[in-house]
């Protein structure tokens, strides 16, 4: 007698994991945390441009380097590269996926705007789009060079720096972004660390409190830079 065959297979724990809404909101969360920790440290490398260019020239020389000699040239900085974009990829994909889902569950609009929603989470969906397209410009100008303004000069990130920023819309585009960037940090590390589980009653003051400061760092570091340039504090 032949043996019967099941095709009700389980589904594998990552696939379980990817599809449920809980499973996207967390990693939507930790693909979140990984962006963040990304730009303090490249908000830190940023601001190095303060001590002049051999310091600012210098740091981004070190990026191509570290890890030698056991890693080969500029390998560690693909490594970084490939966690970013696969960190992007999954939290925009998960961003619109669950935007999909709650639109699905309730076509309707509100008839009330709901009092507590904070201007941060009514943005979110408008300032996810705002820096994916400005992570597309930002490459393109001081990465590959393809947009950039004033001739771009590989190995010299500062001359490049201070070329993108000599111009409006050099600045105005970094701006816009950036602040779109305080206001998506402020309210994502919130909702990260309630779908982590960090968040109690005894800490939400605490969680609140470091979300704002992380987000004004993070955008007053940012924007100092092309401040800087257009004031003549770094030329």
């Amino acid at each position: 007698m032949a043996l019967a065959t099941r095709t009700d297979r389980r589904p594998s724990m990552t696939r379980a994991l990817w599809g449920s809404t809980v499973g996207k909101k967390a990693i939507m969360a930790v693909s979140g945390l990984v962006m963040l920790l990304y730009l303090v440290v490249h908000m830190i490398g940023n601001l190095k441009i303060f001590f002049g260019s051999d310091e600012f020239n210098g740091y981004a020389h070190w990026l191509r380097v570290m890890g030698e000699p056991f890693l080969h040239h500029e390998w560690a900085l693909w490594i970084v590269r490939v966690v970013l974009v696969a960190a992007v990829v999954l939290h925009a994909v998960s961003a619109y996926q669950l935007s999909r889902r709650d639109l699905r569950a309730r076509p309707g609009k509100y008839v009330h705007e709901r009092a507590r929603a904070s201007y941060a989470t009514r943005t979110m969906r408008y300032g996810g789009t705002i820096l994916g397209l400005f992570i597309v410009w930002h490459i393109l100008d001081l990465t590959t060079g393809t947009v950039h303004s004033g001739g771009f000069q590989s190995g010299h990130p500062y001359q490049n720096v201070i070329d993108t920023f000599s111009t409006w819309y050099g600045n105005v585009i970094y701006i816009v972004a950036m602040l779109a960037l305080g206001l998506h940090v402020q309210h994502g590390f919130w909702s990260a660390a309630q779908t982590l589980g960090a968040g109690r009653a005894s800490r939400d003051r605490f969680l609140k409190t470091l979300a704002n400061v992380l987000a004004l760092v993070l955008t007053v570091g940012f924007i100092s830079v092309p401040v800087a340039v257009m004031t003549g504090v770094v030329s």
